[in-house]
């Protein structure tokens, strides 16, 4: 029986593991649950689960948690530091899927606990790649990637090697505003951002896809999973969503990962890696989606892309400001203060103003980090001041 936690329980990707685990119950063993807020959900599936402990991230929903799981037999914690506790502890699999550069801290002690970690958050990657792989080679412990498309190239990768890599190829659906014009896209809502035409995910996450930072994200997370060099990491928008990535080999020959746009697939291969389980999921019927598309990415239309590009060659601490700038934009986006056009703006504006040196600790990933909020903030505050 294989021990079990999940960060970020409730959150999209956390339910899909429950659900997974739920349909398997003799062959996994939850330590940890956590979640940032949502008490009832962390409650509901930490009983159901028989979960040891229940993390909830926001101290003062501490004492809402302990009376939620009165009885149970499930103990409560709260706060940063018990979530970093408990990735340390020792649980032989743990999700990492809390969004955000939250998730940075939990997932490094994940990691120096050397088990094995399936990544789900690429902010901590992208935030800190380096940091993160060495603290892996350090401990031992296996990464596995859950993004559909990192998750593809992994098993497109196997039976192979990276020096024998010619292009990885990562497609991206494109999202809700694939065909729109700037100037059309100048009005978007955070409701219409929101609603991604393939798939299920939450609203960060979702509006990443919409400005096409998601791919950008993604872009970096690839350079540090499979270092075969940014020059052979392309993006390639599919609207269907069927071909999750490739990877090209030097001999020419093509590997592609196929499946239903349903996060439990990638989800299973990383919770019963190396081997395989069955899922709920839809089979792929090729003959019903009748054609896959595919067009190059406009990096015009879609400034997120050039920015994140940019960040990774740059390397040492851009990555980091890049993600917290974005952030910080998403989040003031979603709650009306900003509107679509200016998440890129603001990000490049605080890319222009703000440097920090390379990072040789999470310590300094995390000041960088705060440094680059601030001054989103400020570029915010100027920019709706006009």
């Amino acid at each position: 029986m294989r021990t079990v936690s999940i960060f970020g329980a409730t959150g999209s990707v956390g339910m899909s593991t429950l659900d997974l685990i739920q349909r398997e119950p003799d062959a996994y063993q939850v330590v940890a649950l956590t979640a940032n807020s949502d008490v009832t959900g962390l409650a509901e599936a930490a009983k159901a689960t028989g979960a040891q402990i229940a993390v909830i991230g926001d101290p003062a929903r501490y004492g809402a948690l302990k009376a939620a799981l009165a009885g149970s037999g499930v103990e409560a914690a709260a706060g940063e530091e018990a979530l970093v506790d408990v990735a340390g502890s020792g649980a032989d699999w743990t999700m990492a899927s809390i969004v955000g550069c939250a998730g940075l801290r939990p997932t490094m002690a994940a990691l120096k606990a050397g088990g094995t970690v399936a990544l789900a958050n690429k902010e901590s990657l992208v935030s800190a790649g380096g940091l993160m792989m060495e603290a892996a080679r350090a401990s031992g412990a296996t990464l596995l990637p859950v993004d559909s498309e990192h998750n593809a190239i992994f098993q497109c990768l196997a039976g192979g090697t990276l020096e024998d890599v010619a292009r990885i190829i990562l497609t991206a659906s494109g999202g809700p505003f694939r065909t729109r014009s700037r100037a059309e896209m100048a009005d978007i809502t955070p409701q219409q951002a929101v609603a991604h035409p393939n798939w299920s995910m939450g609203a960060k996450i979702s509006v990443d896809s919409a400005t096409m930072m998601n791919k950008g994200l993604e872009f970096i997370e690839a350079a540090y999973l499979f270092p075969v060099g940014l020059d052979r990491i392309e993006i390639l928008v599919h609207p269907q969503s069927v071909i999750h990535s490739m990877v090209e080999y030097r001999d020419r020959s093509t590997l592609a990962q196929l499946g239903s746009p349903d996060m439990r697939i990638p989800i299973a291969h990383a919770l019963a890696w190396p081997r395989r389980i069955a899922t709920p999921c839809q089979p792929l019927d090729l003959a019903r989606i009748g054609r896959l598309d595919f067009e190059a990415p406009d990096p015009e239309r879609f400034p997120a892309l050039r920015l994140a590009r940019q960040a990774a060659e740059a390397g040492g601490a851009v990555p980091a400001i890049l993600n917290a700038a974005n952030e910080v934009a998403v989040a003031a986006f979603l709650s009306g203060r900003v509107r679509f056009l200016d998440i890129a703006m603001i990000v490049e504006e605080v890319l222009n103003r703000y440097s920090a040196p390379a990072p040789h600790a999470i310590a300094d990933v995390l000041a960088a980090d705060a440094a680059a909020r601030v001054m989103a903030g400020q570029v915010m505050e100027r920019l709706t001041a006009c």
